[in-house]
């Protein structure tokens, strides 16, 4: 899938699309829920309420620069979440049939550091992890770093050392700003609460705009309900007030909102329904 903003393109690389129990990531989006939000169907969940998601890629072309956004899960990899352990799927092929040949990607953004997002940073060489994208700078956002540089790791799924320590010792990380800016037509958002340092990616192009949410959303069902945390947000509260102005920020204009986590058709537009909002796809 691919769309285009003013003279960028983005183009979706999808690593896993799958039904999703509502309570693994949005405790409140049960069946009975969000069975109560009409424009989800058919798109973002199944009859039974099951939500419809997806962890992919995004490459954004801007200015001569080929940048990747967040990495999915990766390959060979011990995580805790049995779907999501030791993989051994197709993306980078997939990537390449997309136009994007690992060797081809000047620049990775990692919206954040969660296992889904800093996957393929990394790839297995022998017994060592080795940077996916050689040609890449990757982009870290300096205060999602500090803060986990200094947690604690899980010894069942070891993701700073396995996905990004070995991007930090090849030398090829960037710690940034969360307004940075990359091209004149694409920058980093301050989007925290899911993670202290989280990001979204700003497109300006032609008169054109469009995000990137990252996690700063899981489901278009926060959309409708941005009260509605994730069981994985470092600062519920927090995140809860950052997508309320983002809401409100990307409902005035003409902004094409592409979903992280959002499956087919992944982008659309954030419009006012009532006294909240809708997703217009």
């Amino acid at each position: 899938m691919r769309w285009k903003i003013g003279d960028v393109t983005v183009t979706r690389v999808i690593e896993v699309d799958l039904p999703t129990p509502g309570g693994f990531v949005l405790p409140d989006a049960s069946a009975e829920n969000v069975g109560r939000i009409s424009w989800l169907a058919p798109h973002f969940v199944l009859p039974d309420g099951m939500l419809l998601m997806s962890i992919h890629a995004l490459v954004v072309e801007s200015q001569g620069r080929k940048i990747l956004v967040d990495t999915c899960l990766g390959n060979d990899k011990k995580r805790a979440i049995p779907d999501w352990n030791m993989r051994s799927g197709p993306f980078l092929s997939d990537l390449a049939k997309a136009g994007h040949p690992r060797e081809s990607i000047d620049t990775v953004v990692c919206t954040h550091l969660h296992v889904d997002h800093v996957g393929w940073n990394t790839m297995k060489v022998g017994d060592q992890w080795r940077p996916t994208f050689p040609n890449a700078r990757y982009l870290i956002g300096r205060k999602e770093w500090d803060y986990w540089k200094s947690e604690p790791e899980d010894p069942a799924a070891p993701i700073m050392s396995d996905s990004v320590k070995p991007i930090l010792d090849a030398g090829l990380a960037d710690l940034v700003e969360a307004d940075h800016k990359l091209t004149s037509e694409v920058w980093l958002e301050p989007t925290h609460g899911h993670t202290p340092g989280h990001v979204s990616v700003r497109i300006s192009s032609g008169g054109a705009d469009a995000v990137i949410t990252g996690d700063m959303m899981h489901h278009p069902c926060q959309i409708a309900r941005p009260d509605w945390a994730s069981s994985f947000d470092w600062n519920q509260e927090q995140g809860r007030a950052t997508r309320k102005a983002a809401l409100s920020r990307w409902s005035n204009g003409n902004y094409l909102v592409i979903g992280t986590h959002f499956a087919s058709p992944t982008a659309g537009k954030i419009v006012r329904d009532g006294d909240g909002y809708r997703f217009a796809v």
